[in-house]
């Protein structure tokens, strides 16, 4: 026997489940956010040994270790910037760094969803830097990385305003109608370390 059942549960108290379930979506996706947030700061930190011209042997192989157990067995890379500043491609496949004393230092991290976005800014050589991570289920399976470009991250959101795959956040800066009824395009970031006007810009869509 198959049959449909009708709830006779009162609208007053549908109406608290759905804000309840809404609710423990929002810490669901809080939760995720910080601990993807968590995972590419570990990330840095053990870059950031790895780096260090005066490291033991021990040290850096203790720190590459760390870095392999934090990516995927392929991480999927997208580079745009000049070829001589792919130090971070040479970190994360323990190739010798061609400048050791490159270091990144995170100025900025913020999560949505699963993508995490970092900027940094060095001094000496005047380059700003931007990656943008995924990652899923505490790996990070791929990374996109802009030097001295003007970085826009976008996503599609729904007429009532909700953005798909993350929650909502104060850096939110505009809307685009897209011609899709009910559906726009919204600006959650842009960085902020490369105010050359001189600078390409690119759009990363969420």
């Amino acid at each position: 026997m198959h049959a449909l059942l009708h709830s006779t549960r009162p609208q007053n108290q549908r109406d608290l489940s759905l804000v309840e379930l809404a609710n423990s979506q929002a810490i669901s996706l809080e939760e995720q956010e910080s601990n993807n947030i968590r995972v590419v700061k570990t990330l840095y930190e053990a870059l950031s040994s790895n780096s260090k011209q005066h490291c033991s042997r021990n040290d850096h192989d203790h720190d590459q270790v760390q870095v392999h157990h934090l990516l995927a067995t392929y991480l999927d890379w997208w580079f745009h910037g000049p070829p001589s500043h792919q130090h971070l491609k040479r970190l994360l496949t323990g190739s010798p760094p061609g400048d050791l004393s490159f270091a990144f230092v995170p100025l900025s991290v913020v999560s949505f969803g699963s993508t995490v976005l970092v900027e940094g800014y060095d001094k000496e050589r005047s380059v700003s830097w931007v990656h943008a991570w995924t990652v899923n289920e505490g790996i990070i399976t791929q990374v996109r990385e802009y030097y001295n470009t003007s970085v826009t991250v976008t996503r599609f959101g729904n007429s009532n305003g909700a953005c798909a795959g993350a929650s909502q956040s104060p850096v939110c800066s505009s809307e685009i109608r897209s011609q899709s009824a009910g559906k726009y395009c919204q600006s959650v970031w842009q960085s902020k370390l490369s105010s050359d006007k001189s600078m390409p810009g690119l759009v990363l869509a969420l």
